[in-house]
């Protein structure tokens, strides 16, 4: 404090970090790469471990023994799924009702903004079944959910078979303190969410449901349920949610070691867990799975039905089972052991999972990152940020050389004036309201007059509105006052820093991954550009690290860490699908990433194009 309170220390201190600015935050931002991807070796992240001492061990005799019933009961539910064109209601209430089970159904129906080409849907119509299964041992007031989608053609269907014989063993037991909700969701996502808000009174997107006649207590875990196959060869967890969510980090630790006491093979990503961690290869492999979930989880969209459970502060996962190439093999008798020990762990929680991390990456199932641990590779980026907008502000403080008392020649400097800062800064934004609105409000004017369909005149729209945005806000501050001055760009590049500083800050907050990948791209051209640098370079650079470019290069990167590489057409192609898919995630779940990019980060990145052309 006496650095600060003392005018000549301060006064140097901010000599030096002006003198040193850009070394300074060179230094930092390798710094901050290099601590990110310091993360993934081992050495530097935590060993899990069970916080919540109610599931602290897992001393539970496991008994399922039906599994070969259970797959029986999925291809008869297969058949009549088949019979019937879609949901078999009729079967799966019977089916319950004969478990003991109170049953009911809820009917729900959602038009889409525009249609989903990639599972060819508009107009969406279906019926979600739950069971409830009553405790006998409490008064009702908490419950448990185990889920599985009716997926089209043949996906699935054991994991309903499984699902129906968990409730039919389940009913024989009786030490069961929580109601526990068997449900089999139709249209995945959109009938989840249906059902969800039809379970705790709430339309926060504007579906049409009908209530639901039957409740249980409030919902403390759920699991969703993906099985496609008889027999499996390891059990992948799903944990990233909507808007980057995560349940509490014992839920994980509880399916990896009931896996490790079971002997499931299981893996995170996709991925297995290797020991080699002091190898190249092996950390190599830490990093890719580390980077994956960064992927995912900046996505902002539900990887699984678990991702719309979090929004309610439901802690939730989806477990996927996985016929690969492996030899290792599990069958669905040991799965539903799983299941049951993992459900009779959570039967004993006396109150919510609180105890241990909801902010982490997981290099592997066996790892974490804590926030403590990841977050200062993001306040690396972020000070250049700082540190740019300090040297600025003293810029724009001292006075001209030549001058005393600030005047030059007994002519007063000229200074910005308001409107000539504000006006790039409203007019930036009023193209990212274009960009948010207008690619939905302008599709059947599209399609009328190009030859496109609905969803390809959305993204196109969208691509178009934000290729128009660069000539737009360009020297938009001469419109009211003439040629812009030496310190109006100083003025309106220190209001850039300052927003953009909080806008991600806040987002990382919520969302590191999203944060992070953005401050990736977003620092270096905030930090280092102005009106003096070569214009083509700098230009070419700012598209290059624009946050469409970004979101483009992410998508190749995503692919090639799931060791599927694309080609440049194969690329554009998902690219334009990804861009159609945060729109509708945003329609339909919720999610923020598109109102974000659109209304706060592309509106910054535009203010930086405006200082790179201010003349």
């Amino acid at each position: 404090m006496g650095l600060l309170s003392d005018p000549n220390r301060r006064r140097a201190l901010t000599k030096l970090l002006t003198r040193l600015n850009a070394p300074i935050c060179v230094m930092c931002y390798l710094a901050g790469v290099a601590w990110f991807m310091g993360l993934a070796f081992e050495p530097f992240t935590l060993r899990t471990y069970m916080s919540e001492n109610a599931m602290g061990s897992t001393m539970v005799e496991e008994r399922f023994p039906a599994g070969e019933r259970a797959l029986a009961t999925g291809r008869e539910f297969a058949a009549h799924k088949k019979k019937v064109g879609g949901m078999p209601v009729d079967w799966l209430v019977k089916t319950m009702q004969s478990r003991g089970l109170e049953v009911f159904t809820q009917s729900f129906t959602r038009k889409l903004p525009f249609p989903d080409e990639n599972k060819e849907r508009y107009m969406v119509r279906g019926t979600n079944v739950y069971g409830i299964l009553r405790a006998p041992r409490a008064p009702r007031t908490e419950a448990l959910v185990l889920s599985a989608p009716c997926s089209e053609g043949n996906n699935n269907n054991q994991a309903v078979g499984l699902l129906l014989g968990l409730a039919q063993y389940f009913r024989s037991q009786i030490h069961w303190a929580k109601d526990i909700i068997f449900l089999v969701n139709e249209h995945d996502l959109i009938g989840m969410q249906a059902w969800l808000e039809g379970y705790h009174h709430t339309n926060t997107t504007g579906g049409d449901w009908s209530p639901l006649q039957g409740r249980g207590g409030s919902i403390q875990a759920a699991l969703s349920l993906e099985l496609s196959s008889d027999v499996i060869t390891s059990l992948d967890l799903v944990l990233e949610g909507l808007n980057g969510q995560l349940p509490n980090l014992d839920l994980a630790n509880l399916f990896y070691a009931f896996c490790q006491k079971i002997g499931v093979l299981c893996t995170i990503q996709g991925k297995l867990q290797r020991n080699d961690w002091d190898t190249t290869s092996g950390y190599s492999h830490a990093a890719q799975t580390m980077m994956l979930m960064v992927l995912k989880q900046a996505s902002g969209r539900p990887w699984g039905d678990h991702g719309l459970f979090l929004r309610y502060h439901i802690e939730a996962a989806s477990i996927r089972g996985i016929n690969s190439f492996r030899q290792y093999k599990t069958d669905t008798t040991t799965i539903g052991r799983l299941l049951e020990g993992m459900y009779r762990k959570l039967n004993n929680l006396l109150e919510r999972l609180h105890q241990s991390y909801f902010f982490y990456l997981m290099p592997s199932l066996s790892r974490f990152v804590s926030i403590g641990y990841y977050m200062p590779a993001f306040g690396l980026l972020a000070v250049i940020l700082l540190l740019r907008a300090l040297d600025l502000w003293v810029q724009l403080g001292a006075s001209p050389p030549g001058t005393e008392d600030g005047v030059a020649g007994g002519v007063q400097p000229s200074s910005p004036g308001v409107l000539s800062i504000l006006t790039p800064v409203v007019i930036s934004h009023m193209t990212g309201v274009a960009l948010y609105t207008l690619p939905i409000l302008s599709q059947e004017m599209a399609v009328q007059h190009f030859p496109v369909s609905e969803t390809e005149a959305v993204v196109l729209t969208a691509i178009a509105i934000y290729t128009a945005g660069l000539a737009l806000p360009h020297n938009t501050h001469r419109l009211l006052q003439g040629e812009g001055t030496e310190e109006g760009w100083r003025v309106l590049k220190l209001v850039a820093l300052l927003y953009l500083a909080v806008l991600l800050g806040c987002t990382a907050l919520i969302n590191f991954s999203l944060g992070f990948i953005l401050a990736l791209s977003l620092v270096p051209i905030a930090a280092f550009i102005t009106p003096h640098a070569p214009k083509a370079l700098s230009a070419a650079i700012m598209v290059l690290l624009s946050p469409g470019c970004t979101l483009l290069y992410c998508v190749f990167v995503f692919q090639e860490l799931q060791e599927t590489p694309v080609s440049l057409q194969d690329g554009w192609m998902l690219f334009l699908s990804v861009i159609s898919q945060g729109i509708l995630d945003h329609a339909l779940y919720g999610s923020l990433v598109y109102p974000l990019l659109a209304l706060l980060i592309y509106p910054c990145w535009l203010l930086l194009w405006n200082i790179l052309f201010w003349k």
